[in-house]
């Protein structure tokens, strides 16, 4: 909460910097979403950008040997500084701060003989009870692109706009949690063992979206 409330408090500040500047206004859709972005100037060659975006859905995936349903949800609110190395230029070099909301969440689905493989070993559904999990990402994300368009320059008023860049996520946390085991005690003790290990093997496999790319391409429009 306290890095939204700073990206938001940041977000404030520059709006009423520039309050009675001349202002633009951007839809995008993306990688990170559907989003938009209000856009004023710093600078002659210097444009502030804030901004949200958002996005959900659900698919089948697997960790280790374990098939989940998952649902990722992408959200995101930033505060970017887009530099344009020449005035009126549509092309701009762009770093800032994003409030990465960034979630998956994930539940386990037995096979088709209503099992789990849980760490190689075969469980009943029925005695594993409760197996889900998930992914978050830290919270404060910097964000450096390149991009094209210049919402700003004075030669028109409906623009193209596109970003490419990557935000740094960090060490993704996952979560796995199993509750309900109805199987006898040594072989709910043994199923908790082989959860912590399926835990540790998706903390793995997700340490490579450390970067998130994002690719964006929208529409603005000059007030």
């Amino acid at each position: 909460m306290y890095i939204k409330n700073t990206v938001l408090a940041a977000a404030a500040l520059l709006l009423a910097a520039s309050a009675q500047a001349q202002i633009a206004v951007t839809a995008e859709v993306g990688t990170t979403g559907v989003g938009a972005h209000l856009i004023f100037p710093m600078e002659k060659t210097l444009n502030a950008r804030f901004g949200a975006s958002y996005f959900q859905y659900k698919y089948n995936d697997t960790a280790s040997t374990v098939h989940y349903t998952m649902k990722a949800k992408l959200q995101n609110i930033d505060v970017l500084f887009d530099w344009h190395l020449i005035d009126n230029s549509p092309f701009r070099l762009t770093g800032g701060v994003v409030y990465n909301g960034n979630k998956v969440s994930m539940v386990a689905r037995q096979d088709s003989n209503g099992n789990y493989n849980i760490n190689g070993k075969t469980y009943a559904a029925s005695q594993v009870g409760i197996l889900n999990g998930g992914i978050e990402y830290n919270k404060g994300a910097p964000y450096l692109g390149v991009g094209w368009g210049n919402a700003l320059s004075t030669d028109k008023k409906w623009q193209f706009s596109a970003d490419v860049g990557a935000l740094w996520q960090g060490h993704p946390n996952g979560r796995l949690v199993q509750s309900g085991c109805t199987a006898t005690s040594a072989a709910c003790t043994q199923l908790a063992r082989d959860v912590a290990v399926e835990r540790v093997k998706m903390e793995a496999d997700v340490q490579a979206y450390k970067v998130y790319p994002v690719l964006r391409a929208g529409v603005s429009y000059r007030f």
